[in-house]
């Protein structure tokens, strides 16, 4: 599909390196923030993770006005309220969020409120109903995975009505996305998997769905590349930093590549299994991606092909004929998954996760049928369709 025209936006500040961290300060008080507060969870602060963040605060001016840990891995509307108060009771100016998926979400909505004031959240859900910027706001992610440091989209829980509510704005994003190692250090194998293969979806369906654009196409397939070439170092040596920052590199190229260009059918199945089995994004993305670019095949195999590069490098890109590429870049995805279940037991299928009935998935189809990113995947897809694909990741 050709398009008249195509919009690449990412405001976002990437300050990326061994010594990231040191450089926060020095940042904030350039957008003249002296009291930030930070978002964070227990699992965070039990790790020791906050360490470096406040010894880079030690000599200097700036001085951290309160730390919340109190972040579920669910977040609510509750838990942002309060976030919220606390941040007005210690006279803070700014937020940083560290954490993964959850917190940087919290983060956001927090910021939301703080910067609006009030504590009604939802009369700013939805699309682009923030009036004006909000306070400095810098992110630091400890994994390597969702890209939500450099997206202008946030999830909230309200559990009271059993919904989540989306919230989406370019006052949301980050001003500043800090990418250090000593994040993802302590990150265990499973999880490492898991988030690389979230940030691998991302940048192959980034890249192989209809609103792909040049720019878009140029992150995703640097992100790829990255994850391939880096994620089983990482999990045969799991304090390789050199490593982990690749993958961290790559977890946000693909987070530029995807919000400018969209996600397809992996996502809708995957929101709709997440809904319906309560199943991290990570693993149904995982189980998913190989079954979808399986089906997408007829119509895109020329850009799935092109994957073959930098998943598998140039040496077996030359020696795969052109009319096999697209085969042989599935192959060498499923091949990882093997190789991911055999050293974390990640899942591949929808029975190795233990967590589905196969009753279930008749509700997981029709609630991937309506989802928004169901709408960008180059194939369109009937009930059945998706119904053949369940049973196929089964």
């Amino acid at each position: 599909m050709a398009k008249p025209y195509y919009e690449f936006f990412c405001p976002v500040k990437v300050i990326a390196g061994h010594a990231a961290l040191e450089h926060i300060p020095f940042e904030l008080s350039t957008l003249g923030a002296k009291r930030p507060m930070i978002i964070t969870d227990k699992g965070v602060r039990s790790n020791q993770l906050l360490a470096p963040i406040e010894a880079a605060f030690e000599s200097t001016e700036t001085v951290i006005g309160y730390i919340f840990d109190d972040v579920p891995p669910d977040s609510s509307l509750e838990t942002v309220r309060k976030a919220a108060q606390l941040y007005r009771d210690n006279q803070c100016d700014a937020i940083i969020a560290v954490g993964g998926g959850s917190v940087i979400d919290t983060s956001k909505a927090t910021n939301i409120l703080v910067s609006e004031g009030g504590d009604d959240l939802l009369k700013y859900s939805g699309a682009h109903n923030l009036p004006k910027p909000l306070k400095p706001f810098f992110v630091i992610p400890t994994t390597s995975g969702t890209g939500s440091e450099v997206t202008m989209v946030a999830v909230v829980s309200d559990p009271e009505k059993n919904v989540k509510m989306a919230f989406a704005s370019n006052y949301l994003m980050p001003h500043a996305a800090i990418l250090d190692p000593r994040m993802t250090q302590t990150l265990p194998p499973h999880l490492t998997a898991m988030t690389a293969m979230d940030a691998m979806t991302h940048a192959i369906e980034a890249y192989t769905c209809m609103a792909a654009n040049p720019i878009s196409d140029a992150y995703a397939t640097a992100a790829i590349k990255k994850i391939s070439n880096s994620l089983f170092g990482v999990l045969d040596n799991t304090s390789d930093a050199h490593g982990r920052l690749e993958l961290a590199q790559a977890s946000t190229m693909a987070g530029i590549a995807f919000s400018n260009s969209m996600v397809g059918l992996v996502h809708s199945l995957g929101h709709a299994l997440g809904a319906v089995a309560h199943l991290p994004h990570g693993l149904c993305m995982n189980l998913f991606l190989p079954y979808v670019l399986e089906y997408n095949k007829e119509v895109n195999g020329d850009k799935i092909a092109e994957l073959l590069l930098p998943l598998a490098g140039p040496d077996i890109y030359a020696q795969t004929p052109a009319n096999l590429r697209a085969e042989k870049a599935i192959s060498t995805l499923l091949a990882m998954r093997d190789r991911l279940y055999s050293l974390t037991k990640l899942p591949r299928t929808l029975s190795e996760t233990g967590k589905v009935t196969e009753a279930q998935l008749d509700e997981v189809a029709e609630k991937a049928l309506n989802d928004g990113s169901i709408i960008y995947n180059p194939k369109e897809a009937s009930l059945e369709d998706l119904k053949t694909i369940l049973k196929k990741a089964w």
